[in-house]
């Protein structure tokens, strides 16, 4: 499975324990910092971007977010 962590905490404890959970169960896993991370819902499917850029398939995507966003 193809997994997508949104943080903005790339390096926290807790972030970091579910990559590697989800490593260690063989998914792939890539952490996204929050605030570069949008949702387009103009379509009749969301389109995910980070930076700006169109993000390629995931099979979900696990929000971290905190008070501070």
């Amino acid at each position: 499975m193809k997994l997508a962590i949104l943080s903005r905490a790339l390096r926290s404890y807790s972030t970091q324990r579910l990559r590697a959970a989800a490593l260690d169960r063989g998914h792939q896993v890539k952490v996204l910092n929050t605030l570069r991370f949008g949702i387009d819902l103009s379509g009749a499917e969301p389109d995910l971007h980070f930076r700006g850029k169109p993000l390629s398939t995931y099979d979900a995507v696990l929000p971290r977010i905190g008070n501070s966003v």
